[in-house]
């Protein structure tokens, strides 16, 4: 069920823009405490992560401390694959590389991305490096709708149905990037629950706006 937000929020760097949302990621759990898993072996960082370019960018500006710290060069981070996307900040993305557990980044020989790691150790902001899609999941956008992530959709996260809400995962990270008005109108939509002017539709469709939830 996909429910129209009140107005368009606008990612922090321009991008991506969000006018919908699925209401599963109210409902649908997951194991949320990652580095308290036991379980799972990074099985969410196996297929590597969506990159802007302006994170691939920042990440690049690093380039020598963090070859230093990862033990991985720098032509290997990246494929060499780069798209127009207005969803991502820069209007465009990349995909990180594969390494030996998935994730170029994901950590070899114990658990955690490098690139978080990487940040913490030399005191800086995780979300400067990191890639939004990683520090969203299990939530994702696209096309203007928040979501859960395709690893949820299709049912392979191995930690399903074992802990709080999706949105209860992502809620400070959807704060971080898009603002308290989102995530306020958001926790309104959660209070209410399957509320009448929740609809069926396709994310294509053209739908009126909804008046906020009070």
């Amino acid at each position: 069920m996909i429910r129209n937000l009140s107005e368009s929020y606008a990612g922090r760097e321009g991008a991506p823009l969000v006018h919908q949302v699925d209401m599963d990621i109210f409902t649908k759990t997951y194991f949320m405490h990652c580095m308290a898993c036991t379980f799972c072996n990074d099985s969410c960082c196996q297929y590597g992560a969506d990159v802007s370019l302006n994170e691939a960018r920042r990440i690049e500006e690093k380039g020598d401390a963090i070859e230093r710290y990862t033990r991985v060069p720098r032509a290997q981070w990246f494929d060499e694959t780069f798209q127009a996307d207005l969803d991502f900040a820069g209007e465009g993305n990349t995909q990180t590389s594969l390494g030996p557990r998935g994730c170029i980044f994901l950590n070899p020989t114990g658990r955690s991305c490098m690139i978080h790691a990487f940040c913490l150790e030399n005191g800086m902001d995780y979300h400067a490096l990191k890639p939004m899609v990683c520090c969203l999941f299990p939530v994702t956008f696209g096309n203007g709708l928040l979501s859960p992530s395709l690893d949820v959709d299709d049912a392979s996260l191995i930690c399903l149905d074992q802990g709080p809400s999706l949105y209860a995962g992502a809620r400070e990270e959807l704060r971080y990037y898009f603002g308290d008005e989102l995530v306020a109108e958001l926790d309104a939509i959660e209070a209410a629950g399957l509320a009448p002017s929740i609809v069926n539709v396709s994310v294509s469709q053209s739908l009126p706006k909804f008046e906020e939830v009070q």
